[in-house]
């Protein structure tokens, strides 16, 4: 069983700046770090999708990942609450009978 090996921000920056910046073919340039050109590509279209907030690591969400996070968690809290009023209108209903 192979481990998948781990590259940082900046590592996957420099290659991404080999093809972009410096004329480096795709290939090239990913043989020359020994890495998969496939890999490469993928750090490319990565880096073009995110307009240069690709690679944030562990943790770091993007604005829309965190407004969904919060809004999750507003929703869960609202039917959290709609449980208890419905618990408590079938309590005081048979309190009135």
């Amino acid at each position: 069983m192979t481990t998948r090996k781990k590259y940082s921000k900046e590592f996957k920056l420099d290659a991404i700046s080999l093809v972009q910046e410096q004329g480096y073919s795709c290939a090239a340039a990913a043989r020359s770090l020994g890495i998969n050109p496939n890999l490469l590509g993928r750090w490319i279209k990565e880096q073009k999708a995110e307009n240069g907030q690709a690679f944030r690591g562990q943790g770091k969400l993007t604005e829309d990942q965190l407004e969904i996070r919060r809004l999750k968690e507003e929703n869960r809290q609202l039917r959290m609450e709609k449980e208890i009023l419905k618990k408590a209108t079938v309590f005081f209903a048979r309190e009135t009978t």
